[in-house]
């Protein structure tokens, strides 16, 4: 669920495709395994709204240094070695646009998850992570609730984490964001959260790709929050 390369740049991740393609189909996804964003407003830890972006592609044997200028600070120097080994091995991997498909995935991914949208879901997670959403999702039918969950910014994006063991490609973002949440019962009542106070939320995901596949899409393989 990232960019792809086509014409001056094709989005490879499944995110931005994701994004085209949803967008036609007014699906919205959220990914997680972590079901936190289920339950009333449910109050996470902010994160900033400032996109970090990496317009050049990372190779194995770049230094630190060599990073774009501004963007280093995106990127946990704990994460660099494995994005490095990353781009080493998919020579069209741009983790600028990976960060931007990062943020609509995120924002898919949740609006899925409030409105219950099970097929959206699947499309953009692996199946552990699907099946704690759907099983959310089924338990929130079942007592008779509805979300009226809304992210109201991103507030900050950045790696925390990546890793390569071949052929599996990990990278974990960690996004801080506002959210506003409100929970109603079968009758239309509010029983928890507002709408107007937004709360802040940090949420750690972690996306997967097998790089020697001929699919270019990042799924969800994991969700936590702190």
């Amino acid at each position: 669920m990232f960019f792809a390369h086509g014409g001056v740049v094709t989005f490879t991740i499944v995110l931005l495709a994701l994004v085209a393609a949803f967008l036609g189909l007014r699906l919205y996804s959220v990914l997680g395994k972590r079901t936190g964003h289920e339950q009333e407003p449910v109050a996470r830890q902010p994160i900033d709204n400032t996109p970090p972006i990496i317009r050049q592609p990372l190779v194995a044997g770049d230094s630190a240094s060599a990073l774009p200028k501004g963007d280093s600070e995106a990127i946990e120097v704990a994460a660099q070695s494995g994005v490095r080994a990353i781009a080493n091995a998919d020579r069209s991997f741009d983790l600028g646009l990976f960060m931007e498909g990062s943020k609509s995935a995120y924002k898919m991914v949740l609006e899925a998850y409030w409105k219950g949208e099970k097929e959206a879901l699947r499309f953009l997670c692996d199946d552990d992570v699907y099946a704690s959403f759907a099983d959310a999702i089924d338990g929130r039918i079942a007592r008779g609730e509805t979300l009226e969950n809304r992210l109201v910014r991103i507030e900050e994006v950045r790696v925390v984490d990546a890793s390569f063991d071949h052929p599996m490609a990990r990278i974990t973002i960690r996004f801080d964001a506002d959210i506003a949440s409100l929970v109603k019962d079968s009758d239309g009542n509010v029983i928890g959260g507002s709408m107007t106070d937004a709360v802040e939320t940090h949420d750690i995901w972690t996306f997967m790709r097998d790089v020697k596949s001929g699919d270019r899409n990042w799924k969800l393989d994991e969700t936590d929050s702190v």
